[in-house]
Formats: C-alpha cells, sequence, structure tokens
C-alpha cells in the first residue's frame, strides 16, 4: 500500500502518522486481539501484569523526573500529580494481581522480562541525559498510545472475560483520553520552541517508545522470563 507523505499542522499528528506502522501492529498484535475477544490465554494476561506493574515503579521515576525538569510550573505541578497517582495506581495494581491469583510477594519476586528492563532502561536514560522536549516525546507513546488502543477496542463487541472488559475500559476512558491529550499539548509546545536538531531527537524518542510499546506486547505473548 502506498504511504502518503505525514505532512500536518501539528508535530504530534506528525508523529504519529511516522509511527503509523508500529501503532498498526500493536493494534493487530495476537495479544491486543485476545485482550478484545475475551479469548487471551490467562497465563499470558498474568505475566503482562507481572511485567506492568514493574514498569509502572520506574514509571513512576520517570514522571518525577519530568516534574523536576519541567520549564513551566504549571507542568511541573501536573506531572508532580501524575507521579502521585502512578503511586497510588502501584497499589491498584496490587489488587488487580489478586484477581487473577498473583500475590503481593509475587510482584515483588517478579525479574524484568528484556523487553520490560530495555524500555524503562530507555525512558529513565532518556530523563537523566536527555533535554525536556525528548524526554515529553519518549512518554508520549504510552500514554496516547494506550488511550487509543483502549478506545479501538472499546469499539468492538464487549469481550466476555469482564476482567479484560474492564481494562479496556479503563484506557477508553474520557480521564484516560483528557490525560493523553494533555500530554500531546505539551510534546507539541516544546517542539514548537525547539530547534531543528531538537525536533529530530524527539521524533528518535517518540519513534524508539513505539518499537518499545510494541515488544512488551510480545513480551506477554511469549511469556518472556528474565
Amino acid at each position: 500500500m502506498l504511504r502518503l507523505p505525514c505532512v500536518n499542522e501539528r508535530f504530534t499528528d506528525a508523529l504519529r502518522c511516522e509511527a503509523e506502522p508500529l501503532w498498526r501492529a500493536q493494534l493487530e498484535h495476537p495479544f491486543v486481539q485476545g485482550l478484545a475477544a475475551g479469548t487471551l490465554d490467562p497465563e499470558r494476561f498474568r505475566r503482562y501484569i507481572r511485567q506492568d506493574y514493574l514498569f509502572l515503579l520506574e514509571y513512576a521515576r520517570l514522571l518525577s523526573l519530568a516534574s523536576a525538569r519541567a520549564p513551566r510550573a504549571d507542568v511541573a505541578r501536573r506531572f508532580a500529580e501524575l507521579t502521585l497517582e502512578t503511586w497510588t495506581e502501584v497499589e491498584l495494581h496490587r489488587s488487580y494481581a489478586v484477581e487473577w491469583g498473583i500475590s503481593a510477594a509475587e510482584l515483588d519476586a517478579e525479574p524484568a522480562a528484556p523487553a520490560t528492563r530495555a524500555y524503562a532502561d530507555f525512558l529513565l536514560r532518556t530523563a537523566a541525559l536527555g533535554d525536556f522536549p525528548e524526554l515529553v516525546a519518549a512518554l508520549l507513546p504510552c500514554v496516547w498510545g494506550y488511550s487509543e488502543l483502549g478506545r479501538r477496542l472499546a469499539g468492538l463487541p464487549r469481550p466476555s472475560e469482564e476482567r479484560y472488559a474492564r481494562w479496556i475500559e479503563l484506557y477508553a476512558s474520557d480521564d484516560f483520553g483528557e490525560l493523553a491529550s494533555w500530554c500531546r499539548a505539551v510534546v507539541d509546545a516544546e517542539a514548537a520552541a525547539a530547534s531543528l536538531e531538537t525536533r529530530a531527537r524527539m521524533r528518535a524518542a517518540f519513534l524508539t517508545s513505539s518499537r518499545h510499546e510494541l515488544a512488551f506486547w510480545q513480551m506477554g505473548w511469549e511469556l518472556q522470563s528474565s
């Protein structure tokens, strides 16, 4: 299929257009499709839950760094609020894991799979060594991608597995969509004031995170271990 050039007014639209093959591959991934249909092997979802818990621990640290490096007070405050919300989500994740027969001890003892470690290391390295525009561009696929997946899956018949249906509803929610929109606005604002060199780094960071997002689904599908 011939792809048209990615020409858009918004910087984030251009990023999304360029990453389309990666994002489409996520939607079409057998893990995601099985989740939508309610046919996903529960053991694969349990592996995902355990690894997602580990990722959230690093994600909270990433948001703290974003708050510390934000150039404007309102953005710093919002990232600080998201940090606290993520730590709350970590605790909720423990409760959710219990529904799948995963104890808190199992979560804490779970070793990071290569895909989980690679993604977390990339984000934290970007936060520590990159500039703020690069950091928020690297962060965006996680939030925006889950929002888009949630909304796309919510448009399909509700899966018979209630726990999968609730997962979809969480990421299809208006609250999560508003968070994705806010993150996009931050990235667009940073890009508007950035040099061509900085924009190139933002683009590379966005595409790299998009690749890691796809690898994370594959990790769950393959039941990857450490």
